[in-house]
């Protein structure tokens, strides 16, 4: 059921190809893979390194001096973690954890911390989403939903995209009767560069199904978030 939604995350572009690294292309078994797989992480991290050292150079630095020689080392390390939402398998995220229930009125999670990086400048841009989902016969364990909007987040970004990259993961997931996710965030490049205003706060929506249909439902919804 999740394959679609593998397409929808991107994640098929970042599987580890297992590979006997022979003309032919097949797998020799995921012990090669992984050494491979390993091997690969290990030049990604290098090549960040190196980039970095270039940034800190050409900016005026020193990248030797005491402050700065362990740096790129970090930064390498911590794009691993800030934009692990590439590799992550949305199979594994979900993990089965779909439930019959007999109940068709709206679920509702707010207040779901988050932080991102925008894609156009690789500054960071956080704040909170509300989704809201009427179930058809399956809900989602609660846990699952904070995960979904982490492994969007958790990439290089513009808000819109995000957005709708929730609403239609858990549309995928679920088939539910609606789907409405509001997003807020605070961005960085505006507030530290351009406009250089202090508290702007973005706010973007995506509905599908019931949510977009019936002008009464969005507007509890919209009440819920006010309370």
């Amino acid at each position: 059921m999740l394959n679609s939604v593998k397409e929808l995350n991107g994640y098929h572009q970042h599987e580890p190809e297992y590979r006997n690294g022979h003309a032919n292309g097949k797998a020799n078994g995921k012990t090669n893979g992984a050494v491979a797989h390993h091997d690969e992480t290990k030049e990604a991290k290098q090549a960040i390194e190196t980039a970095v050292r270039t940034i800190l150079t050409n900016v005026g630095e020193d990248p030797d001096r005491e402050g700065l020689i362990g740096t790129p080392d970090r930064i390498a390390r911590m794009y691993d973690e800030i934009l692990a939402g590439y590799t992550t398998d949305p199979v594994k995220l979900v993990n089965g954890a779909l439930f019959d229930v007999e109940y068709d009125d709206p679920v509702i999670v707010k207040e779901i911390e988050y932080f991102s990086m925008c894609e156009h400048h690789m500054l960071p841009f956080f704040g909170r989403a509300h989704i809201a989902y009427i179930p058809s016969d399956k809900v989602i364990g609660l846990s699952k939903i904070p995960r979904i909007v982490e492994m969007f987040a958790r990439r290089l970004q513009v808000q819109e995209r995000m957005t709708r990259q929730i609403a239609e993961m858990i549309d995928e997931v679920l088939k539910p009767q609606g789907v409405a996710v509001v997003v807020e965030g605070s961005h960085m490049c505006s507030m530290m560069r351009g406009v250089k205003k202090e508290h702007p706060r973005m706010m973007t929506s995506y509905m599908i199904g019931k949510y977009k249909e019936d002008k009464e439902l969005r507007r509890e919804f919209m009440d819920q978030l006010r309370k």
